[in-house]
């Protein structure tokens, strides 16, 4: 799945495909899916409760965000996170995060439908 969204007015391509836990996984050293399970629940949390995402939230986003520009156009995007995050002045997280979520749901979403309730 690919999709472009609009961070600080530029038009950035996303893609989520199955290769994208392993570059993840590859590049930081974590889980991706883990990640974003994380990263869903603060923003469900600051949306809800008014809290703000810690700083550990904000690393995860930037981190997905990231791979994510990067699996779509490697040319591109840099081969840094902070580089990459350097070509945008400020975003906007809470309408970002919302976009990446969905994309990545999309991607995971399976056609198949379970043996049990095929008979």
């Amino acid at each position: 799945m690919e999709k472009t969204i609009t961070i600080d007015g530029k038009e950035v391509r996303l893609r989520a495909t199955a290769a994208v836990p392993r570059l993840y996984r590859i590049k930081f050293g974590r889980d991706i899916m883990s990640d974003i399970a994380r990263l869903s629940r603060a923003y469900d949390k600051a949306t809800t409760e008014d809290e703000q995402m810690d700083v550990t939230d904000l690393t995860f986003f930037e981190s997905v965000a990231y791979i994510m520009a990067k699996h779509a156009d490697k040319d591109a995007v840099p081969d840094t996170v902070e580089e990459w995050l350097d070509q945008f002045e400020t975003f906007d997280i809470y309408q970002i995060l919302p976009e990446i979520v969905s994309l990545w749901n999309l991607n995971t979403l399976t056609t198949a439908k379970p043996k049990k309730k095929q008979g």
